[in-house]
């Protein structure tokens, strides 16, 4: 099982990365969160809103998240990161490999 951490511009565009994925089985949760950035960009400091996407899913589809995000996503550079979750609960991982098949 992994965390799949997506940065977005706002919520509006969150939602609609996590509901395609949902959709499409490649994930079977999606937590989104309110955040502050800070970050350097095109040779500045930028401070920003944002949006982190967490999307629960299996080790096996981060390629396949990550190009479809890229498609959806409205960012040059998208922040997508692999969080490996190395432990859950059973009963939780046993939910999510039934959501995602």
């Amino acid at each position: 099982m992994i965390f799949i951490y997506i940065t977005c511009k706002n919520k509006k565009e969150a939602r609609k990365i996590g509901l395609f994925l949902i959709k499409k089985r490649l994930a079977g949760c999606c937590n989104i969160f309110p955040i502050e950035s800070v970050y350097w960009w095109q040779k500045r400091i930028v401070k920003d809103n944002e949006v982190v996407l967490i999307v629960k899913t299996l080790k096996k589809n981060f390629k396949k998240v990550e190009k479809e995000v890229k498609k959806l996503h409205s960012y040059t550079t998208p922040c997508i990161l692999e969080i490996l979750i190395t432990r859950s609960s059973k009963d939780y991982l046993n939910w999510l490999e039934k959501e995602i098949k």
